[in-house]
């Protein structure tokens, strides 16, 4: 399962109401090959389910999340910072090894 927090949420619900998106609409988590640790996440909007998703929903959130990604990303909470440290979401993933200092990239 992947959690997301009280804060991502609002975050979350923020964006589908700017970009006017309807309750068709979920959040696509996603795992792909890149960055400075070796994989890197992808965030987005997406209406459509495809063979061998997983749907997982928390707070209200709806989170979609493809099979090989999933392998990567079970477990994982989905946070947002807006802090001086850095602004966006951040992946707390048990399943990486190794993370870069931008929280981007991961390795497992």
């Amino acid at each position: 399962m992947i959690t997301v927090s009280d804060k991502a949420k609002d975050k979350i619900e923020h964006l589908m109401h700017d970009s006017q998106l309807d309750a068709s609409y979920r959040l696509r988590a996603s795992v792909a090959g890149g960055g400075c640790s070796g994989l890197s996440y992808k965030l987005d909007f997406d209406n459509e389910t495809r063979p061998m998703d997983q749907e997982f929903e928390d707070k209200g959130v709806r989170v979609v999340v493809d099979m090989k990604s999933f392998l990567y990303l079970a477990g994982t909470e989905l946070d947002f910072s807006d802090g001086l440290n850095g602004k966006g979401f951040q992946f707390h993933n048990p399943n990486a090894s190794r993370s870069c200092g931008c929280g981007e990239s991961f390795s497992v």
